[in-house]
């Protein structure tokens, strides 16, 4: 039998843009400028849970909403997520945070912020 094989991306935090695959605007942007997205994962997406990978998004506001709890750990930038109920908190690098699946708001991003994360 052979055991399954260990997905790393190692030093993510220092990839070079060239390295991570474009994943376009976000998809409902509040405003100028229109954050872009991009990343690679390590397991899952196109629709596969779990999915866990490394992602980056550029300064500007859009609405979140989150469909499948999301754990995250935040490795630069500076961004706040206000909840529709309006909660706010401030995240910076170093960070972790935990989404429920059905929260909801708005999410402005102050400076480049880059995470891991894990979509359950």
């Amino acid at each position: 039998m052979t055991a399954p094989a260990v997905a790393l991306l190692g030093r993510a935090a220092g990839l070079a843009d060239g390295e991570l695959g474009d994943w376009g605007t976000v998809p409902e942007p509040l405003g100028e400028p229109v954050s872009r997205t991009s990343g690679r994962t390590l397991t899952g997406g196109g629709g596969t849970f779990p999915e866990a990978g490394y992602w980056r998004c550029t300064e500007g506001s859009w609405r979140c909403e989150v469909a499948r709890p999301e754990f995250c750990h935040f490795l630069e930038g500076e961004c706040a997520y206000t909840s529709d109920a309006g909660d706010e908190i401030e995240i910076a690098g170093g960070d972790t945070a935990w989404f429920p699946a059905g929260w909801s708001g708005r999410c402005d991003v102050r400076r480049a912020v880059a995470k891991v994360y894990v979509i359950l």
